[in-house]
């Protein structure tokens, strides 16, 4: 039995009873209220299609009806839930993580970073800060803060932050940054945590790669991390030395998705190390179990 607590968008009403089924588990689901009417729907439309075809329709359930007391049991239903799947913000997350007695699989809130490295194609490093901040930003893939090397910040900054202006999107800036565009809000030390899920994106000088790391494990919510860099040896110890579920080199953040990796429809992006990292699919909802067939064996 799979739990899943989730918020909003009810694709992932869909998403989840399909992948459940198709590995050969139950769900019971926990939709946010912004969309329990449309949540309800899809639930009755899945019992009664799983109906039809000889399968018990209690297969896939729902406890909204019972609102947050609902999610509560579902949270401690030891005994009963096997895994429970939270999907959302990262207050949802955390909230979650820290009430519920069945175990949990943390998919991941998405403080994400692209660095422009000195070596950085202008081109490319443009249209990948805008594809990656502007392309979806309410999604947990979406850019939040972006980190330039200041060898290429006077290079690279006028041209990505007029970009992003361009398409609405509001710049906080560290003291360097706002010096080359501003029109830069000025950061906070909270700012560099926060998932904005919004068109606002924090922009900060770093003076060495090494920086750049440094910035990135402390903030880093091991979602998504990417590079752009045109150095070789910079982009493999980018990829050796940052800890994150997906890790890129010259690519935008909002790869990191179930189809767009080829596992159709996905649970969620797991940032944790056990059992699960990424998107999980189908695979991940299995568990293993040995089986040994004997004919009279006993152990030495």
């Amino acid at each position: 039995m799979v739990g899943a607590i989730y918020e909003a968008r009810p694709n992932v009403t869909v998403d989840i009873a399909a992948l459940a089924l198709k590995s050969g588990n139950a769900v019971a689901l926990r939709g946010g209220t912004a969309a329990e009417h449309t949540n309800a729907v899809l639930v009755d439309v899945l019992r009664e299609a799983i109906g039809s075809t000889g399968l018990p329709g209690d297969a896939v359930q729902t406890v909204d009806d019972f609102g947050r007391d609902g999610a509560r049991h579902l949270m401690r239903a030891r005994d009963h839930v096997d895994v429970l799947i939270p999907r959302g913000s990262a207050a949802l997350i955390r909230a979650v993580v820290d009430e519920a007695t069945v175990p949990v699989i943390e998919t991941g809130a998405g403080v994400v970073h692209l660095f422009l490295d000195a070596s950085a194609r202008e081109d490319w490093a443009v249209e990948i800060a805008h594809n990656a901040k502007v392309q979806r930003p309410s999604v947990c893939n979406a850019l939040e803060t972006l980190l330039v090397h200041a060898e290429a910040a006077d290079r690279l900054l006028p041209p990505v932050l007029a970009r992003l202006e361009a398409s609405g999107v509001t710049l906080h800036g560290d003291e360097r940054v706002r010096a080359l565009h501003p029109t830069a809000l000025p950061t906070t030390e909270e700012d560099w945590g926060i998932e904005h899920m919004s068109l606002d994106l924090n922009v900060a000088v770093v003076d060495s790669f090494d920086d750049a790391l440094v910035h990135i494990r402390r903030y880093s919510t091991k979602h998504t991390e990417s590079i752009v860099t045109n150095d070789l040896a910079n982009a493999e110890r980018f990829l050796a030395e940052v800890d994150a579920a997906a890790v890129m080199v010259n690519a935008s953040t909002r790869f990191t998705d179930g189809a767009e990796f080829g596992f159709g429809a996905e649970v969620g992006i797991s940032t944790q190390k056990l059992h699960a990292r990424g998107p999980m699919g189908l695979p991940e909802l299995t568990s293993t179990k040995w089986i040994v067939r004997g004919a009279g064996h006993v152990r030495a």
